[in-house]
């Protein structure tokens, strides 16, 4: 998990506020939301096998 966070944070830089792990399709993945500094809400997707990032979308906040 630690490791996801650090993959995340080098592709959006900001603050960490949650972090979830699911299994989507078979595979396990990292789910990690990072606030930025311009206050915009990003989630993060990355293979908790290879650590590969697969998804970078920013939240609305409208959920």
């Amino acid at each position: 998990m630690q490791q996801a966070q650090e993959i995340a944070l080098a592709r959006v830089p900001g603050r960490i506020v949650h972090v979830d792990m699911e299994l989507e399709h078979g595979v396990l993945v990292y789910e990690v939301f990072i606030l930025t500094s311009e206050n915009r809400l990003f989630e993060v997707e990355v293979l908790a096998k290879s650590g590969r990032i697969l998804k970078i979308e920013e939240e609305d906040g409208e959920d």
